[in-house]
């Protein structure tokens, strides 16, 4: 009876093995710890606004960022520029000129590698978004503040 129980044992955790190892995707994927779109809220123009999307390679073979590109010259970018392996993390960081933004904006940055992306595109999007303004008030940072803490 002990073997038998021992057997169907190490037969539920071959197949229980099995079957978390097809869980995962195959090929290198990002998962950005996040999300996809970085809501800045309000920003005094001046000063540059900053931003680091974290992802972690949640795929089995090492992300490689060939480039990182802005939809426009108001953004300057930085990221992981070594290869990112399964279960590591890596970066792309942005620093968004405000002076140059006028109210409320939307931006992409995309960024081609070699992992996958959600529907098959040939590059991975990210997005920024905000409001540009010359005075801001108390008002202003409280909401800011508010949106911080409903996201985490």
């Amino acid at each position: 009876m002990k073997k038998a129980i021992v057997v169907i044992l190490c037969m539920i955790a071959v197949v229980s093995g099995r079957a978390t190892a097809q869980n995962k995707v195959e090929g290198p994927v990002f998962k950005f710890i996040d999300g996809e779109t970085h809501d800045f809220g309000v920003v005094k123009k001046g000063p540059p606004a900053g931003h680091t999307f974290e992802f972690t390679n949640v795929g089995t073979e090492p992300i490689i960022v060939m480039n990182v590109t802005p939809s426009c010259g108001c953004t300057n970018v930085d990221w992981s520029k070594n290869p990112v392996l399964p279960g590591q993390k890596g970066f792309i960081h942005l620093d968004l000129k405000t002076e140059e933004q006028n109210g409320v904006f939307h931006k992409e940055v995309y960024i081609q590698s070699n992992a996958k992306t959600p529907r098959g595109e040939k590059r991975y999007t990210l997005y920024i978004k905000g409001d540009a303004k010359d005075n801001v008030t108390e008002d202003d940072l409280k909401k800011n503040n508010d949106k911080k803490k409903v996201k985490h």
